[in-house]
């Protein structure tokens, strides 16, 4: 005879009862769906041909590493000023610190990546205006060495990120089926957590 679901307290999901507020969604969100268009834009342009298209693909993704870089310093401001909301009593003190880490190695990387960008652009001696509207100072002076190796150093910054991505996402997926808490719920654009 099939026995009915455990009503046990304790396979409850565990709520926090509070959520992000609704600019901090909107941050995170935007510049989720910006990273990824980061990767499909930086991808296209290196192994387009060449031609006007490959150097349009390279204004897109150098101007948009600059949006995700205003971005995240608004949302580290806002994050200063705005407390976020606390973690499940019940997360063990090593998932506590390994989420504080994997957040701080993120924002490190989101804002080394487009500065390794600007500074490659900016050795490479080519003028660039971001969205070929606002001009973009050089922030580092001509030099091919100096682009080889900042652009490998970039490279590396962003095969990074995609790991610490997948790290987030996973366990932001860990979270809402296995440990049934209301970490990921709670981040979900138009969604309440449970109280």
């Amino acid at each position: 005879m099939p026995t009915s679901r455990s009503t046990d307290p304790t396979d409850a999901p565990v709520s926090t009862g509070a959520n992000w507020s609704a600019i901090a969604k909107l941050l995170h969100w935007t510049i989720a769906a910006l990273i990824v268009a980061q990767f499909v834009v930086g991808w296209m342009a290196v192994s387009w041909r060449l031609s006007p298209m490959k150097l349009d693909l390279f204004v897109w993704h150098k101007s948009t590493g600059m949006l995700v870089l205003a971005l995240v310093v608004l949302r580290l401001a806002w994050r200063a000023t705005h407390h976020p909301p606390p973690l499940p009593s019940n997360m063990p003190r090593w998932e506590r610190f390994a989420a504080a880490l994997t957040h701080a190695l993120l924002y490190a990387a989101m804002i080394a990546i487009p500065l390794t960008g600007w500074v490659v652009s900016s050795a490479a001696g080519v003028p660039f205006s971001i969205y070929w509207r606002i001009p973009l100072p050089s922030i580092a002076p001509t030099d091919r060495h100096l682009v080889e190796v900042v652009g490998n150093v970039h490279g590396a910054l962003g095969i990074a990120l995609i790991v610490l991505l997948v790290i987030h996402v996973g366990a932001a997926l860990r979270h809402h089926y296995i440990k049934r808490d209301d970490v990921l719920v709670r981040m979900l654009p138009r969604r309440r957590t449970s109280r």
